[in-house]
């Protein structure tokens, strides 16, 4: 390679950017979801401290997809972004603020930015394509901090502000949530990624196959641990 030429990047297929402008989408919307439940941390009256750990995140959120949208413009990929209006609101089941707080905490980050934590270590493992190396570089430094914020806020409604219930709650819904992730991650993902090219895995692109191992790694290893020490069982 003569001096001063740039790298030819793996040619980008279609699934690498559809894989991307998704993580366009998911990103913000993380963002969306992190800043209302800050904003009922709030209404709850929690410590200034982990109010701000939240707004944090919500920025980081943002980097994240202003960083996916780059790998984008670099596979191609066409940037327009139109969010499903539905999906950029805490679910509420209509009682109690704090249980639908509860919920969000346990669901969105105990559970999902537990396993991001490994599913991004992973395919950044994979990734030579610099834009999108970057990209998982950043996201995975910051997922570690997203997936701490969740267990500390849960222990916050369980030790700290004692709602009543909560613990119970968790340990209730924890199978739905776990199925939940299951149609997502694991074995009952339906028309998931069956194989990829090795100019694919350059992009960050990895089979559903491995995303289930790390499903069943994550919730061996960190979830049944980690709801253990908040009094929380996990289902078998």
């Amino acid at each position: 390679m003569a001096v001063g030429r740039s790298r030819r990047l793996p040619p980008p297929t279609d699934l690498v950017r559809y894989a991307w402008k998704q993580r366009v989408e998911v990103e913000y919307r993380s963002s969306v979801l992190t800043h209302e439940t800050v904003l009922c941390l709030l209404q709850l009256g929690a410590s200034p401290d982990l109010v701000r750990l939240g707004l944090r995140i919500v920025d980081d959120e943002l980097v994240h997809s202003e960083m996916s949208r780059k790998v984008l413009l670099a596979a191609s990929g066409d940037p327009t972004v139109v969010l499903d209006r539905s999906s950029l609101a805490l679910r509420r089941t209509g009682s109690r603020l704090e249980d639908d707080v509860a919920d969000a905490i346990a669901r969105i980050f105990c559970l999902g930015e537990t396993i991001a934590v490994r599913l991004f270590a992973h395919l950044r493992a994979g990734t030579t394509v610099p834009v999108a190396r970057r990209a998982f570089d950043r996201i995975l430094r910051d997922e570690v901090r997203h997936r701490d914020f969740g267990w500390i806020a849960l222990e916050w409604l369980v030790e700290t502000a004692r709602v009543p219930g909560v613990r119970e709650r968790v340990e209730a819904l924890l199978p739905a949530w776990l199925s939940e992730l299951d149609k997502v991650y694991g074995d009952a993902l339906e028309g998931g990624i069956e194989s990829v090219t090795p100019e694919e895995r350059a992009w960050g692109i990895a089979p559903s196959s491995e995303y289930s191992a790390i499903l069943a790694t994550t919730r061996a290893r960190d979830y049944k641990r980690r709801f253990a020490r908040l009094g929380i069982a996990l289902p078998l």
